[in-house]
């Protein structure tokens, strides 16, 4: 089974209105379940995706993203000991970013095949336990 990492960002585009993004990550949605593939990403995304809506006063939101990341859908992989030995070595590249680093570490942990985001500089980096790292744009499924 094909296990496509989802970075924070394309689940807000999924929810939220964000013209031709919204229209990809739907599109990409449906390959994944065309696919029979799995979607995976982090409990640190969970608790992103809660921050604007509770900052909205939308608690109906932050229900939607939490009941989407509980679902069986979604394989939610926790940052947790054995992700931290991915984490470190991560860190060893000062270019990435704390956060991105435990989404990357997260991802690896669940030995992602794609790990899908928005940020085009990830793409160009190479993390063990990672096949492919590909901005939205690029996501082929």
């Amino acid at each position: 089974m094909i296990r496509v990492f989802w970075d924070t960002n394309l689940f807000i585009y999924m929810l939220e209105d964000y013209g031709r993004l919204t229209k990809q990550v739907r599109i990409l949605l449906a390959r994944v379940e065309e696919r029979n593939a799995r979607v995976v990403t982090s409990t640190m995304t969970l608790g992103e995706l809660l921050v604007g809506p509770l900052r909205k006063g939308r608690e109906d939101l932050a229900k939607e993203y939490q009941a989407i990341l509980s679902s069986e859908a979604v394989t939610l992989v926790p940052f947790d000991q054995q992700s931290v030995w991915h984490y470190a070595r991560i860190r060893l590249d000062k270019s990435i970013a704390r956060a991105d680093a435990i989404q990357l570490a997260c991802a690896a942990q669940a030995r992602c095949d794609l790990f899908i985001t928005n940020d085009e500089r990830l793409s160009r980096k190479i993390i063990p336990g990672i096949q492919f790292i590909v901005p939205l744009e690029k996501a082929i499924l």
